[in-house]
């Protein structure tokens, strides 16, 4: 497998288990029958589980960009180190970015997005060039 691809999994995996740690949180606040089904008024989760819900919504939001990206150049068979460690940088771009957003580290935070954001400038830039 190649690195972009690698990465795509690596991505798509960390994406995939966000959501544990604040579903935890919600059980511990709500108990589980609150959390599983749909309580009029629930308890608010910990401030640290809302912010990293919100930062797996972002991931969520852009994984579709990144994938999108890789699966091109993967395609078009485009192979550079550039793209390779563009794929890498984007992924520990947004394990900051969880870290930074759950545990409310100003600037961190939005340097890790744009960093991400920029990685994932280069793998188009490459595929347009």
């Amino acid at each position: 497998m190649n690195t972009p691809l690698l990465y795509l999994t690596y991505v798509t995996l960390f994406t995939a288990v966000i959501w544990i740690p604040y579903i935890l949180n919600a059980i511990a606040v709500r108990g589980v029958v609150q959390a599983v089904g749909y309580p009029q008024n629930p308890e608010p989760l910990a401030p640290w589980a809302t912010r990293m819900k919100a930062a797996h919504y972002n991931a969520i939001e852009n994984l579709a960009v990144f994938a999108t990206l890789v699966l091109v150049a993967s395609a078009l068979h485009l192979s550079s180190r550039a793209i390779d460690q563009s794929c890498i940088v984007y992924f520990w771009a947004r394990v900051v970015h969880l870290l930074a957003f759950t545990f409310a580290i100003p600037w961190v935070r939005t340097l890790a997005f744009v960093i991400g954001f920029l990685a994932q400038l280069c793998i188009a830039w490459h595929i347009l060039a």
